[in-house]
């Protein structure tokens, strides 16, 4: 029994127009961790997803599920892979718990109602389980979508943006029940913008850009290397000559990665030699997004 949970190796793939949306993309995730696929909308991650899955060919590369390789062994891979996609995709004419069931035996699996009933109680569909599926509000849809992928117990869950546009509650549910499936032994692999969710669950982290992958690491060591000072200003402008360092630009507010405190000091100079009021300034702690942010705009550079 391999301890690969997912094998990625050289994936290339371009479409009929020329549109290459993976670009030689290589790793592996072990079996039980939870890792995170990173990256802005085209970067090419639902691409990915939607290869491992077999809903997709590859140009050129393999990718094998828990030691099952998705062309040869499509069966063996969607029994292994649970998948929820950024699309609302189910049958409109089942309830909450035919949907299931028939999902269930999709797999063949029967007489697991008492999973079935974890997973409704889990994600709050208990008292929607006999609701006809087109009848749910798109939060309640969304959290069928995470039931349907787990209802056969897959060693390897796929998480696509799960918690887009959904309510604060099921965010928090849904992250509990995740993560104790993680520790019982799932392999998880999630996608989201949020990158406060995957800082905090992932222990391992990979980012694309443009088909490519630009970063991969343990998330300690991508948030430890981030080396330098993240400082940032609410100013109506920046001085010319550090405009360079800036990183982002949110809400009002400017945010410049500087090397050293000498850079930063340097910098306030400007600020006071051009008579810019600085009305609130903050050096901020490293997090995922403004590693995130940094090594997008280096490659953008590259």
């Amino acid at each position: 029994m391999t301890d690969t949970a997912v094998s990625i190796r050289q994936a290339v793939k371009i479409y009929a127009n020329g549109f290459k949306a993976l670009d030689n993309v290589s790793f592996e995730v072990k079996q039980g961790e939870f890792f995170a696929l990173l990256g802005h909308n085209g970067a090419g991650k639902t691409t990915l997803i939607s290869a491992m899955a077999g809903l997709v060919e590859l140009t050129q590369g393999e990718i094998s599920v828990c030691g099952f390789d998705v062309k040869k062994s499509p069966f063996d891979v969607r029994r292994n892979l649970g998948v929820v996609p950024q699309e609302l995709v189910f049958d409109p004419f089942f309830t909450v718990r035919e949907a299931l069931k028939f999902q269930s035996g999709y797999f063949g699996i029967a007489k697991n109602d008492d999973w079935i009933d974890e997973i409704l109680h889990h994600l709050g569909l208990t008292d929607k389980a006999k609701v006809n599926s087109r009848n749910l509000s798109g939060g309640m849809k969304r959290r069928l979508m995470v039931a349907l992928a787990l209802v056969h117990k897959p060693p390897v869950i796929v998480l696509d943006e799960p918690t887009a546009g959904v309510d604060v509650e099921l965010r928090q549910n849904l992250w509990a029940f995740i993560r104790r499936l993680n520790q019982d032994g799932h392999t998880v692999i999630l996608t989201t913008h949020y990158l406060e969710e995957a800082q905090t669950l992932c222990s391992r982290i990979a980012m694309m850009k443009n088909g490519k992958l630009v970063a991969l690491d343990d998330t300690e060591k991508l948030l430890h290397d981030d080396n330098g000072i993240t400082v940032s200003f609410k100013v109506f402008r920046l001085p010319e000559k550090i405009k360079s360092h800036t990183i982002n630009q949110k809400n009002g507010e400017f945010i410049l990665k500087f090397d050293d405190y000498n850079q930063l000091t340097n910098a306030l100079n400007l600020f006071n030699e051009e008579q810019i009021k600085i009305e609130n300034m903050q050096i901020l702690e490293t997090d995922l997004e403004s590693v995130f942010v940094r090594l997008m705009n280096e490659e953008k550079e590259n």
